[in-house]
Parts: C-alpha cells; structure tokens; sequence
C-alpha cells in the first residue's frame, strides 16, 4: 500500500511540476482556396513553432508531460492587406492514472477570430505588452490549458496561469476586437473572468474533484470513480442552481458529455436516478443523449 502511494505521488507530483503543450495547428481554408495556400502552410508552421517552444509557466517540463491540445482555425476570409477572418476550436486532454485514456478538459469554439500576418512575420510574447491580435489569442489559450489542467490535479492550481490569462485579455482590450470586449458574455473576456469569479468557483472545483479523486481513481475502484463523477456534478450544480445555463457549465459539457454517457454506460452499475436529475438540469440540451444512461 505504501508503494502504491508513493508511485501515486510521484506520478502526480510531476505532473504538478512539469507542464507543457504538444500541440498540434491545423487550417481549414476551403472557403478561401482560391488564396495562395502557401501563406497557411508558413502560418501553420509559425504558430505550431511558437505554442510548444513558448514556455508559458515557470513549471519545469519534461517531454512525456506535455498536456495535449489542438487548435483547429477555419479561416473565412483572408484580404490582400494579410486581414485574416475565422473561427478557432481549441481543444485539450489530460492523461487518466494508470490508463492509457486521455480525458478531455477543453473543447472550445472562438467565434470571434480576426488577426493580421504577413508571411514569415516574427511571434514575439510579452504578457505585459500587446503586440498583435494572433499572438494575444494564441498566448491566451495557451495559458487556459495550462491553468485549466493544473485545476484537474490540485484544487486551483491553476490559478496563477488563468491571471496570466486574464492580463492578455486586458492588454488586448486595446484591439477593440470583440473577443477580448466586456460585451455580450460567450467570449475570451466572459471565458476567463468566470473561472477566476468567485462565483463561479463551483466549476474549478468540480474540475479537481471530477478528474483528480473521481477518473484517477477508476483503476483502483470503478464504482467509487463513478460515485466520484457524480459528486463532481452535483458541485457544478451549485452554479446551476443561482445561474441557470451559465457560459462555464456550457464549457464544461461541450467537453465532457459523451465521456460521461461512456462512464455510465460501461462497467458496474450504479444508481444513476439522482444523476439524470442532475445532469437534465444542468445540460437540457442534451437530454437525448442523456437518456442513453440506463439505471
């Protein structure tokens, strides 16, 4: 027993200390193929280059725990003054101890990206300073994934990566691009603000409780991880019960609904009535795929 909590503190314990990105950069540029491509192929190169050589914390990292993501851009128009229009889905996962299951912790759609690059332009990030609208987006995210998976292994631990966050959206706000705007409330302002609200605390910690003491422990005990689950959804109720489809419960299901019809659909039963319960409430929008969850 005492080897087992050693090993489990070990592996935990560098994860703690060693984060990173391995990430992958990908362009759909169907809607504006009659552009020269060579310009994406220099761009995707860029920003791939930037986001896994950037160091974004001062955590020590090593290559086996580099968290995994990817940034998807569908770029709608692109101008002959280099004026590039689109979207961006952001995704990203964390490993599961003792498995070989990746979790999602991130599944993101940015409506709102516009910037400007001109082949081979340099990307240089300064968290103080606001240089380009491309640079502020991408250092942003990054930071995102980097707090967001530091909450799934210790309770806020990724907090100091989520202010780092919040102080691209304040130097960008300068851009005027509504993403980064205190306007409507889906956007990279509303995004990290919430987390870092105590308002919304409810969502970070159902983060940890959901990944760090329900999913780790799957492999010890199935059904205490499922009990684990469903204690980390009656946390983010709390949100739902004050905030009734609040933007960080929409993120936390565009993430994690069909892991969690995978969860109670496999393996031993357990009592899933007060789970339905809580997760039409939580996520109606779902309820169809809800309904695969069989008591």
């Amino acid at each position: 027993m005492r080897n087992y909590i050693l090993v489990l503190s070990l592996f935990f314990f560098g994860f703690l200390q060693a984060q990173e990105l391995k990430c992958t950069v990908n362009f759909n540029t169907e809607q504006v193929a009659a552009t020269n491509q060579q310009v994406f192929k220099t761009l995707q190169k860029s920003l791939t280059e930037f986001l896994n050589n950037t160091k974004w914390s001062d955590k020590t990292y090593r290559g086996i725990e580099k968290i995994e993501c990817s940034f998807f851009f569908n770029i709608l128009t692109f101008d002959n003054v280099n004026q590039f229009t689109g979207t961006l889905q952001v995704q990203a996962s964390r490993p599961i101890y003792n498995s070989t299951y990746n979790s999602p912790i991130l599944n993101i759609n940015d409506k709102d990206i516009s910037f400007v690059y001109n082949e081979f332009q340099s990307l240089n990030y300064d968290p103080n300073n606001f240089d380009n609208n491309l640079v502020s987006i991408l250092a942003f995210y990054a930071n995102l994934i980097v707090g967001v998976d530091a909450d799934t292994f210790s309770s806020e631990g990724g907090t100091k990566s989520l202010e780092t966050a919040s102080n691209i959206v304040v130097q960008a706000q300068q851009s005027q691009d509504k993403g980064w705007l205190s306007t409507g409330n889906q956007n990279r302002f509303y995004l990290v603000n919430d987390m870092l609200s105590p308002a919304y605390s409810a969502f970070r910690k159902a983060m940890f409780e959901y990944h760090f003491e329900a999913l780790d422990r799957m492999s010890d005990d199935q059904r205490k991880g499922k009990e684990g689950v469903k204690k980390a959804l009656k946390t983010l109720l709390e949100i739902a019960n004050v905030r009734p489809n609040a933007y960080l419960t929409r993120i936390f299901f565009d993430a994690k609904t069909d892991e969690i019809v995978s969860i109670f659909t496999d393996g031993p039963k357990v009592d899933v009535t007060d789970l339905l319960i809580t997760l039409n409430k939580l996520s109606p929008t779902n309820t169809s795929k809800w309904s695969q969850i069989s008591y």
